[in-house]
Protein backbone atom coordinates (compact mmCIF):
# COMPACT_ATOMS: atom_id res chain seq x y z
CA UNK A 1 0.00 0.00 0.00
CA UNK A 2 2.75 2.46 0.94
CA UNK A 3 4.87 1.41 -2.04
CA UNK A 4 2.11 2.45 -4.45
CA UNK A 5 1.64 5.74 -2.62
CA UNK A 6 5.38 6.41 -2.74
CA UNK A 7 5.46 5.70 -6.49
CA UNK A 8 2.51 8.05 -7.01
CA UNK A 9 4.13 10.86 -5.02
CA UNK A 10 7.52 10.48 -6.67
CA UNK A 11 6.22 10.68 -10.22
CA UNK A 12 7.75 13.55 -12.11
CA UNK A 13 4.48 15.22 -13.03
CA UNK A 14 3.24 15.24 -9.42
CA UNK A 15 6.42 16.95 -8.28
CA UNK A 16 6.19 19.43 -11.16
CA UNK A 17 2.61 20.19 -10.22
CA UNK A 18 3.58 20.81 -6.59
CA UNK A 19 6.33 23.21 -7.66
CA UNK A 20 3.90 24.96 -10.02
CA UNK A 21 1.36 25.48 -7.22
CA UNK A 22 3.99 26.97 -4.89
CA UNK A 23 5.39 29.24 -7.60
CA UNK A 24 1.84 30.20 -8.61
CA UNK A 25 1.01 31.23 -5.04
CA UNK A 26 4.15 33.37 -4.83
CA UNK A 27 3.41 34.84 -8.25
CA UNK A 28 -0.14 35.68 -7.16
CA UNK A 29 1.22 37.61 -4.19
CA UNK A 30 3.44 39.67 -6.51
CA UNK A 31 0.57 40.42 -8.90
CA UNK A 32 -1.75 41.34 -6.02
CA UNK A 33 0.92 43.74 -4.76
CA UNK A 34 1.25 45.38 -8.18
CA UNK A 35 -2.50 45.75 -8.58
CA UNK A 36 -3.25 47.03 -5.07
CA UNK A 37 -0.10 49.14 -4.72
CA UNK A 38 0.25 50.67 -8.18
CA UNK A 39 -2.68 50.13 -10.52
CA UNK A 40 -5.58 50.63 -8.09
CA UNK A 41 -4.19 53.96 -6.79
CA UNK A 42 -3.59 55.20 -10.35
CA UNK A 43 -7.12 54.38 -11.44
CA UNK A 44 -8.47 55.60 -8.09
CA UNK A 45 -6.76 58.94 -8.75
CA UNK A 46 -8.78 59.27 -11.94
CA UNK A 47 -11.99 58.77 -9.92
CA UNK A 48 -10.68 60.81 -6.95
CA UNK A 49 -10.75 57.78 -4.60
CA UNK A 50 -8.24 55.78 -2.58
CA UNK A 51 -8.65 52.63 -4.72
CA UNK A 52 -11.09 50.98 -7.09
CA UNK A 53 -12.91 49.21 -4.29
CA UNK A 54 -14.37 52.52 -3.18
CA UNK A 55 -15.49 53.83 -6.59
CA UNK A 56 -18.38 52.97 -8.86
CA UNK A 57 -20.56 51.72 -6.00
CA UNK A 58 -24.25 51.38 -6.75
CA UNK A 59 -26.53 51.29 -3.71
CA UNK A 60 -29.93 49.74 -4.14
CA UNK A 61 -32.70 49.66 -1.53
CA UNK A 62 -33.54 46.31 0.03
CA UNK A 63 -36.89 44.96 1.16
CA UNK A 64 -35.91 45.40 4.81
CA UNK A 65 -35.27 49.12 4.33
CA UNK A 66 -31.49 48.95 4.15
CA UNK A 67 -29.20 49.27 1.18
CA UNK A 68 -27.25 46.65 -0.79
CA UNK A 69 -24.06 47.70 -2.50
CA UNK A 70 -22.97 46.59 -5.94
CA UNK A 71 -19.20 47.12 -6.15
CA UNK A 72 -18.41 47.70 -9.80
CA UNK A 73 -14.99 49.13 -8.88
CA UNK A 74 -13.98 45.95 -7.06
CA UNK A 75 -15.06 43.93 -10.09
CA UNK A 76 -13.00 46.14 -12.40
CA UNK A 77 -9.98 45.75 -10.06
CA UNK A 78 -10.33 41.95 -10.16
CA UNK A 79 -10.69 42.02 -13.94
CA UNK A 80 -7.55 44.15 -14.29
CA UNK A 81 -5.69 41.77 -11.98
CA UNK A 82 -6.79 38.79 -14.08
CA UNK A 83 -5.66 40.46 -17.30
CA UNK A 84 -2.26 41.27 -15.80
CA UNK A 85 -1.77 37.67 -14.63
CA UNK A 86 -2.85 36.33 -18.01
CA UNK A 87 -0.51 38.72 -19.86
CA UNK A 88 2.47 37.86 -17.66
CA UNK A 89 1.86 34.11 -17.95
CA UNK A 90 1.48 34.39 -21.72
CA UNK A 91 4.52 36.58 -22.34
CA UNK A 92 6.80 35.08 -19.66
CA UNK A 93 5.88 31.39 -19.99
CA UNK A 94 3.78 30.44 -23.01
CA UNK A 95 5.61 32.42 -25.72
CA UNK A 96 9.13 31.34 -24.66
CA UNK A 97 8.12 27.68 -24.32
CA UNK A 98 6.39 27.70 -27.71
CA UNK A 99 9.46 29.34 -29.24
CA UNK A 100 11.76 26.70 -27.74
CA UNK A 101 9.49 23.88 -28.92
CA UNK A 102 9.45 25.36 -32.42
CA UNK A 103 13.26 25.62 -32.46
CA UNK A 104 13.60 22.02 -31.27
CA UNK A 105 11.20 20.81 -33.98
CA UNK A 106 13.15 22.71 -36.66
CA UNK A 107 16.44 21.26 -35.41
CA UNK A 108 14.97 17.77 -35.40
CA UNK A 109 13.64 18.26 -38.91
CA UNK A 110 17.04 19.48 -40.11
CA UNK A 111 18.69 16.40 -38.57
CA UNK A 112 20.68 18.34 -35.99
CA UNK A 113 19.08 16.59 -33.04
CA UNK A 114 18.77 12.83 -33.16
CA UNK A 115 15.54 11.26 -32.07
CA UNK A 116 15.60 9.25 -28.87
CA UNK A 117 16.27 5.57 -29.39
CA UNK A 118 13.07 3.64 -28.98
CA UNK A 119 13.28 0.06 -27.77
CA UNK A 120 12.59 -2.51 -30.47
CA UNK A 121 9.14 -4.00 -30.56
CA UNK A 122 8.36 -7.71 -30.62
CA UNK A 123 8.32 -7.95 -34.40
CA UNK A 124 11.76 -6.35 -34.64
CA UNK A 125 13.15 -8.79 -32.10
CA UNK A 126 11.59 -11.79 -33.84
CA UNK A 127 12.99 -10.64 -37.19
CA UNK A 128 16.44 -10.29 -35.63
CA UNK A 129 16.22 -13.80 -34.15
CA UNK A 130 15.14 -15.17 -37.56
CA UNK A 131 18.06 -13.45 -39.27
CA UNK A 132 20.53 -14.78 -36.68
CA UNK A 133 19.17 -18.31 -37.12
CA UNK A 134 19.47 -18.00 -40.89
CA UNK A 135 23.08 -16.82 -40.53
CA UNK A 136 23.82 -19.73 -38.19
CA UNK A 137 22.38 -22.21 -40.68
CA UNK A 138 24.35 -20.66 -43.52
CA UNK A 139 27.59 -20.76 -41.54
CA UNK A 140 27.05 -24.39 -40.56
CA UNK A 141 27.04 -25.37 -44.21
CA UNK A 142 23.34 -26.01 -44.38
CA UNK A 143 23.54 -29.00 -42.05
CA UNK A 144 20.25 -29.75 -40.45
CA UNK A 145 20.21 -30.10 -36.70
CA UNK A 146 17.57 -32.06 -34.86
CA UNK A 147 15.53 -30.13 -32.31
CA UNK A 148 16.73 -30.65 -28.76
CA UNK A 149 20.32 -31.49 -29.71
CA UNK A 150 23.04 -29.11 -28.51
CA UNK A 151 24.50 -26.66 -30.97
CA UNK A 152 28.03 -27.39 -32.14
Amino acid sequence: MFKGFKEFIMRGNVMDLAVAVVIGAAFTAVINSVVTGIINPLIGAVFNAKNLDSVLILEIPTVSGGHAKILFGAFIAALIQFLIVAAVVYFAVVLPVNHLLKLAAERRKAGVVEEEDTPPNELDLLAEIRDLLAQDRASSGGRHQEPGTPLQ
